[in-house]
Formats: structure tokens, sequence, C-alpha cells
């Protein structure tokens, strides 16, 4: 049995609570490593080890903590097949879809280059008489990272590289779903030249996230994940006196109006809807076509294409269009949510029920779900399925549309669909939602833009990567300054005499 350990000073590390957690094959339902689950003190010993190695890097020039992150490209590039091996294994996802989640996060790397030109401050000469104003902006010192098992390269890159590349040290505490890759960023980060300690990786559960919080070391907390950990983790943090930039659940809406490119529409919904298993913060799980013949039409396509769609494993070649979810929970789950929506009287077009995967009965396969005529009271509206599922909502109107998007308490992503620029127009401006998508299924930003949802998606005012990251990782400094006259008076031919 492989095991996994924590990553500290540099090196694999053994875990000392005799605590683990089983880490599976999704595709076949077995466990295929043992991961260590770190204790308080073994956080605590961490985040002292990285304070001490913080000092020297935050004091390293921004132009050779760039430099880091130059040489950590050419390796994330070098490597990336192998990463997306284990991450297939591990998490499930297809392997052409692994590769996404790790060039996504090399993309941030990339941006963090740019750390020179986004850490400089501001200056002004003649402020007031003989005067200078001028900022600076400092790392915080040690911070902590929480991310999620749907994104185990991605999510670690887009909070490491900011964090890294502006002085500080960070605490990386992955999924212990998938915790291998987060590693595999670690020893790339010390072959890259980043000094030892400035990176720690732990494995661990509620136990080392209670300890990342309560810790005085500790300036700020990353998390990605569920929404009520990222409330609770928000509330945490604001007691503890840390910064804290937490990203919750979604239910993102792709509206479709009757002028829209039916097949466009129609592929777009499977790929956003259906890929990585709907396993995505990102993904749209509600498709709101305006009006009964455009519902009806957009039904029609979607039918043949979910059908055609190809679950398997991840070894199974790369026509495969999604994998397994990640465990029998999030199976178990996503069957019982499917369940509520029969039993509320949504219409269950394509019903996955009874997938079974020839050879993988013990896999945990989820067969893909399309429901029509579901309203918003209903559970499968309400609640992050965070599975194969797409429900149709039917509206009247562009204003009906728009409101379904406006008053559900999520507000990650939105798309819309249509010929018309001044409805596109129009929804861009108005919806209350961070991350808008016009004809673009899935709107995630690109690494120079920031990723931030709004209402019960985000908590805290800054958001993922771009120039908000740099913000979020630093503190300005402001300094004025006066210097009294000093011998440019005239010549001086005698020294001080000493005291």
């Amino acid at each position: 049995m492989r095991a996994i350990h924590h990553w500290i000073d540099g090196k694999e590390t053994a875990g000392k609570s005799g605590r683990t957690a089983d880490v599976f094959n999704p595709a076949t339902g077995e466990v295929q490593a043992k991961v260590d689950l770190a204790s308080k003190a073994e956080v605590d010993d961490a985040i002292a080890r990285a304070a001490q190695a913080q000092v020297k890097w935050g004091a390293t020039n921004p132009q050779r903590r760039a430099r880091v992150m130059m040489k950590m490209v050419d390796l994330l590039n070098r490597d990336m097949d192998k990463m997306a091996e284990v991450l297939s294994s591990e998490h499930g996802k297809t392997f052409p879809d692994a590769k996404g989640d790790i060039q996504r996060g090399l993309e941030v790397i990339e941006y963090s280059i740019g750390a020179p030109q986004l850490l400089k401050g501001e200056f002004i000469d003649g402020a007031g008489p003989g005067i200078d104003m001028y900022s600076m902006r400092q790392p915080l010192g040690v911070v902590a990272a929480i991310t999620p098992f749907n994104f185990p390269a991605m999510i670690p890159l887009w909070k490491l590289g900011p964090a890294l590349a502006s002085g500080n040290a960070v605490i990386l505490k992955p999924s212990e779903r998938d915790p291998t890759v987060p590693n595999m960023i670690a020893a790339l980060f010390t072959e890259a030249g980043l000094p030892d300690g400035v990176l720690q990786v732990v494995h661990g559960d509620k136990e080392a996230v209670d300890a990342l919080l309560d810790s005085e070391i500790i300036q700020a907390v990353g998390f990605v994940g569920s929404t009520p950990i990222a409330q609770y983790i928000y509330e945490r943090a604001a007691q503890t006196g840390k910064r804290a930039q937490c990203f919750g659940g979604a239910k993102n809406h792709m509206i479709i109006m009757p002028d829209a490119d039916m097949d466009q529409a129609a592929d777009a919904l499977i790929g956003a809807g259906y890929g990585a298993a709907g396993e995505r913060c990102m993904a749209i799980s509600v498709a709101v076509p305006v009006g009964d013949e455009t519902a009806d039409r957009l039904i029609e396509k979607l039918v043949p294409r979910i059908e055609k769609l190809k679950v398997g494993p991840w070894t199974g070649g790369n026509d495969v269009d999604y994998g397994p979810v990640v465990t029998q929970a999030a199976r178990e789950n996503i069957l019982r949510l499917v369940e509520s929506g029969v039993e509320q009287g949504a219409t269950l077009v394509v019903d996955g029920r009874d997938f079974n995967l020839q050879g993988y009965e013990d896999g945990f396969f989820v067969g893909p779900h399309l429901f029509d005529h579901v309203t918003p009271d209903m559970d499968i509206y309400r609640k992050e399925i965070f599975g194969p599922v797409l429900s149709t909502v039917r509206a009247k109107s562009y204003e009906e549309a728009l409101g379904l998007a406006m008053d559900h308490e999520y507000g990650n992503g939105t798309a819309i669909f249509t010929r018309d620029g001044d409805t596109a127009r129009d929804f861009a401006s108005r919806v209350n939602v961070g991350m808008i998508g016009i004809n673009v299924p899935i709107p995630v930003p690109l690494a120079y833009f920031t990723f931030g949802g709004w209402k019960k998606s985000g908590f805290g005012d800054l958001n993922q990567h771009g120039p908000d990251a740099f913000r979020f990782y630093t503190r300005t400094k402001t300094v004025t300054s006066r210097w009294p006259s000093g011998i440019k008076e005239g010549a001086a031919f005698n020294f001080k005499a000493m005291d």
C-alpha cells in the first residue's frame, strides 16, 4: 500500500499522529494509498519552520523570486503528463481534463513571473515643503491555502504562485482525497530553487484546518470548497484577525434566448454540464430556455448528445467524455438528489440511475441525467449537486430568466446564449453574479484577470489570481519623509568633533 506523507522543509516527512485516510481509485472503488493526517502539533511545527524560512525569502528581491516562477513553468511543462496521470488516477477525471487542470494553474505561475511589476508601490515628490511620500508592498509573512479535491493542481497553483512570488511562506492543506499532486508540485518548487521551508504541505482533516485558523503566526487564509465550510473559515478567520479569501458552492445558470444558435447552445451545455462529471464550481447545472418553443428545441438537441456520452475510466482513451465522481459518498448524494427531483415532480428526460460500466461495477460512476420542468422550489434547483445532472427551468420571458439567476443564493458564474448584443449587454450589466459568459458556457477568466463569485459563492473582498491576489498577499506601507538641510549648502572642511 502506497503511503503519502507531508512535505516539510523540502522533503517528504512521515506523519506522527498515527492517523491516516484512504485514497481511492474512483474508477475501481479500491483503496490505492493511505495519506497521513496531521495533528495540531505537526501543523504548528510546520508553521514555525515556515516562519523562520520566510524571513530570508521575504528579503529576497522580487526579480530573484520571479526566476523561481520562470523555472517552475518549465518544470510543470516537463512533468505535465506524469502529473496528469496521477491526478486522473486519484480524482477520476479524464487525462485531457487533468492536463487542463494543470495548465490553468501553470498560467497563474506564468502571471506571477510579473511580480516585480505587480509589487511596485507609488511615489510623489513635493507632497509638502521638502516632503516626499511613497508606498511599498510587503509580504504578510506566513499564509495558509486550503484547497479542494476537484482541482488538485489548478487551485493550489492559483494560491502558491502569487503568495510565494510576493515573498510569503505558504502552508498548503490540500484535499485528503487526491493528495499526491500537491506533493509533486511542492517537489517541483524545490527543484525550481524555492528555499526549504517556504512551502510546507500538510495533509489533514478538520483538526489541521482548525490548527491553521487558530495559529497566531498565520496571517491570511485562502480557501476553495463548499459554502458551509467557506463561511466557517471566513468567520473563524475574522475572529482570529486573519485576512480571508473563501470561495464556496455554485448553481450556475445558462440562459438560452430564442434567437440563440441552438446547436452551439446544446454543445456548450454538454461540455459545461457533464464535463468532469459535473464536479466543477463553474459547471452549468441549470439551463434556462426562454419560451416553451426554445425549451422544446433545446431538449430535442440535448437528448441525442447526452445519449452519445462516453463514460469510463481515464485509461479508456481520450474519447472518454467524463469519468467517475470522487467517492462513493458523492455518488450516493447525487443519486439521492436525482430521486428527490423525480419525487418533487420534475420530468427526468434522460435517466442515468441504472448506469453500470462492465468491469468497473465497484467504481463511483454516475450516468448522465437531464431534468425538464424543474421549478425553483425543488431541491435539485436549490442545492449544488456536483454531479452529471442538468436541470432545465423554463422561463416565459427574458426578465423571468434573469430573475432566476439573480434570486438564487449562489452567484459564481452564469452565461447567456443569444445573437442580440443589446440583450447580452443588459444581462452582463444587471446580473448579480461574479463571472459572466456571453456565448461562452464556462466563463473562467484568464490568469491576468481575477476569479471570484458573488453572494454565497464568495466570502471576502478580494478574488483569486490576477492583480487581486497580489493585493491579498501583501500589505501596503506608506512612508512620508522629510530631510533636514545637509551639506549641500556649502563645503565642509572639518570633521565633527568626537563626543
